[in-house]
């Protein structure tokens, strides 16, 4: 089965989460399902943009720093609750940043400006009409859509939802996903390790990832290699599950539990899928609520790009986020290596930037008209990690892409131009 059939098998089996209402600090990170408009206007009143003194700008137009301006000051106007004032002519009225300004007021006078006189003050700078004043309604006028459907909540959006006074917000839920690994020789990290023994790595590491893509997960420990016990935890697992994911135990060896095992239940198909790494996959629905299930290799590369290429996206998928996949990015490889016939390959590599070196071009050439002869950033360069070993998870760390080698190509060339999946550690401007 070929890595775009495989996916969209996956994506057929999960479906956008419904929308709920929920607190607003429990929206953050989620995709917002409704539009949102602000009742009020932002700033819901004329304020000053200074500490300082309003006033009418004729009555200090000639102040100087040798000719200073002194007025007498007839109030004091904090931020917070307020008095309405008025500001008569020949009175200046001392106010703080934030704080209504009184009707009437031309300007601020910044406190820097004068000498910060509490009776009577002496400005000795002009200011210019409406300077340091903040109008009513000028971020936000009332019944201005603030938020639309579909944008993902950061702690900014928060902060602008909380200003124009919501408390809650209609959003897609993250999706809730529970791991379970297999494996008798898998051990705690933390714990001594026996003979034989490894830590499990691959909970861990599938949990901060399902995270990574918005959703809640869950650890469900790991059970050994023991049909029985698969069941139970998939069982258990399931009950508050919105996708299940597996580690371990589909290929085609003598201990694989978890093929075994939903095999015998039936509901889910396990085959290979022609890439490196991760071939054997196996996906469907388990249990009585049809919890989407999607069962995973257990080396600890081939786990990681796995849910890169296929439970990323049907995450992204159940919250209507299908716009947040991974950027691509085409670069040419820094050195050549052997890809396996037949198979897609997925290459942990690092990506840079480096100055073409056509020598029919002007070095001096400005950098955004040396485009690549694909259309792309200029200059990017792909050089992969050391071994590729599927097993080897220290290179997998160092990686900030996966150069993808189509299955018709058996040897990359240098200079050879690939798609790159673009990870993290890096930014398309070229720098980290």
């Amino acid at each position: 089965m070929s890595v775009e059939e495989h996916l969209a098998r996956c994506l057929q089996g999960v479906a956008e989460l419904a929308p709920r209402t929920v607190p607003l600090l429990e929206a953050l990170g989620c995709r917002l399902a409704e539009s949102v408009r602000s009742p009020i206007a932002l700033p819901p009143f004329a304020n000053s943009a200074m500490d300082g003194y309003a006033v009418h700008v004729e009555d200090v137009a000639a102040a100087t720093t040798r000719d200073p301006v002194e007025l007498p000051v007839a109030d004091d106007v904090p931020a917070g609750p307020a008095r309405e004032l008025t500001l008569s002519p020949g009175q200046a009225i001392r106010v703080m940043t934030g704080a209504p300004i009184p009707a009437g007021t031309g300007a601020v006078v910044p406190v820097e400006w004068t000498d910060g006189g509490t009776d009577r003050v002496r400005i000795h700078q002009a200011p210019a009409a409406g300077q340091f004043l903040r109008a009513a309604g000028e971020d936000v006028e009332a019944g201005e859509e603030v938020l639309r459907p579909g944008v993902r909540l950061t702690a900014r959006r928060i902060g602008l939802a909380a200003a124009v006074g919501r408390a809650e917000l209609r959003v897609h839920p993250r999706p809730r996903v529970v791991v379970v690994s297999t494996g008798s020789e898998l051990v705690p990290p933390g714990q001594a390790l026996g003979f034989g023994q490894i830590y499990d790595s691959n909970g861990y590491a599938l949990i901060a990832a399902a995270i990574e893509a918005g959703a809640t997960a869950r650890y469900a420990g790991f059970v050994g290699d023991d049909e029985e016990a698969v069941l139970t935890a998939l069982t258990a697992a399931g009950r508050d599950a919105d996708l299940l994911v597996t580690s371990g135990g589909v290929s085609a060896g003598a201990h694989d539990p978890v093929k075994a095992a939903l095999r015998r239940v039936g509901g889910v198909w396990f085959g290979p899928v022609a890439m490196q790494p991760g071939m054997p996959q196996g996906h469907g629905t388990y249990g009585p609520a049809n919890v989407p299930v999607i069962t995973l290799p257990g080396n600890p590369v081939s786990s990681m790009v796995s849910f890169e290429v296929f439970v990323r996206p049907v995450l992204l998928a159940m919250q209507g986020a299908d716009d947040e996949q991974r950027p691509r990015v085409r670069a040419r490889a820094a050195i050549g290596w052997n890809s396996p016939a037949a198979k897609r390959q997925f290459v942990r590599a690092v990506l840079d930037q480096h100055l073409d070196q056509n020598p029919d071009q002007n070095p001096e050439q400005d950098l955004e008209q040396r485009t690549d002869r694909a259309g792309g950033p200029p200059g990017w360069r792909v050089t992969p990690v050391g071994a590729q070993g599927s097993h080897l998870v220290a290179d997998l760390a160092e990686a900030t892409c996966l150069a993808v080698v189509p299955e018709d190509v058996t040897r990359v060339e240098p200079g050879q131009e690939l798609e790159c999946i673009v990870l993290d550690g890096i930014v398309l401007d070229g720098t980290r």
